[in-house]
């Protein structure tokens, strides 16, 4: 798939931009957050991720969070045909963005920026 995409700049006539644009994953793997609640108070909490990329990764939260926020994640990676045993992928990252839910189950979308550090465990 092709992780370029080619812009008309309307603003000089004849000119054409590439730009590279970011691949989203959307999967529902189980993950734990944890990290520190809109009132600074350490939680953890089972969630999904929503969707992923190399530099960002959203999830649904039943807990407030802020902006700036730092957030751990545990992605739970199922086993697989390839993979011989369940993994668990630590990442972590900063709250870029957050928008609460106006039906009564008052979740947060939640998209954080990623580190680019990681590290992943073998669970068995």
């Amino acid at each position: 798939m092709d992780l370029t995409r080619t812009l008309d700049k309307a603003s000089v006539p004849n000119k054409t931009t590439v730009q590279k644009q970011e691949r989203y994953f959307e999967l529902s793997v189980p993950a734990l957050v944890s990290g520190a609640n809109a009132k600074g108070e350490e939680f953890e909490e089972r969630t999904k991720i929503s969707s992923i990329s190399s530099q960002e990764a959203s999830f649904w939260l039943k807990v407030k969070v802020t902006i700036g926020t730092r957030i751990n994640l545990c992605l739970q990676i199922p086993k697989t045909l390839i993979l011989e045993s369940h993994l668990n992928l630590l990442i972590s990252g900063e709250v870029v963005f957050v928008q609460t839910e106006t039906d009564s189950r008052k979740k947060q979308l939640v998209i954080i920026r990623l580190d680019r550090s990681y590290k992943i465990q073998n669970t068995s």
